[in-house]
């Protein structure tokens, strides 16, 4: 089964369950969440990114940590943090510390690649405790060979509909993806 909503399509969640045998309504000893079915393995997805996931050179996540850089403390917080994630995390990409608005983005800003779940699962967490004041935008990145949808459209998707937000959302320059 495929859902389309407006221009957009997506398979089912339960794509590869269609046979599985109905759920159980037992509940933890909590009291509240459900006994989920035991299952033999991890999901796929602790080890690789799923597709249309990069898995390549541009890595299947960017991380944007937004900064106003009018802000004496901001624009000092945001560079101390981009200092601390070079040290602390040297196998994520790190790009230039912006200090100004570049792109779609409306305000100053600096960018992470993540490569894996596991980097994803270790810098996200981290990166929710020590953002502070600041604003981030993590959005995938990927790789869709879909006809009739154009590369800046599936930016724009990924920027938006795709994206996930720490702190207050920043309003991108959407006319920048055509």
């Amino acid at each position: 089964m495929v859902y389309t909503v407006g221009k957009n399509t997506y398979p089912s969640p339960l794509e590869g369950y269609e046979d599985a045998p109905p759920l159980p309504d037992e509940k933890n000893e909590d009291g509240k969440s459900y006994k989920n079915p035991v299952s033999e393995t991890l999901s796929k997805a602790y080890l690789e990114f799923p597709d249309p996931l990069d898995k390549g050179r541009r890595g299947g996540f960017d991380v944007h940590i937004y900064y106003f850089q009018t802000n004496e403390i901001q624009a000092q917080y945001a560079k101390d943090l981009w200092e601390r994630i070079r040290r602390e995390f040297p196998e994520l990409r790190i790009y230039r510390f912006w200090d100004r608005p570049i792109g779609p983005h409306p305000v100053a800003m600096f960018e992470v690649n993540i490569f894996t779940p596991a980097q994803f699962g270790a810098f996200i967490g981290w990166l929710a405790v020590y953002r502070g004041p600041l604003s981030v935008l993590i959005h995938p990145n990927t790789v869709e060979d879909e006809e009739g949808v154009s590369h800046m459209d599936i930016e724009r998707r990924n920027h938006s509909e795709r994206a996930i937000w720490m702190g207050e959302r920043i309003p991108l320059d959407f006319a920048r993806f055509g």
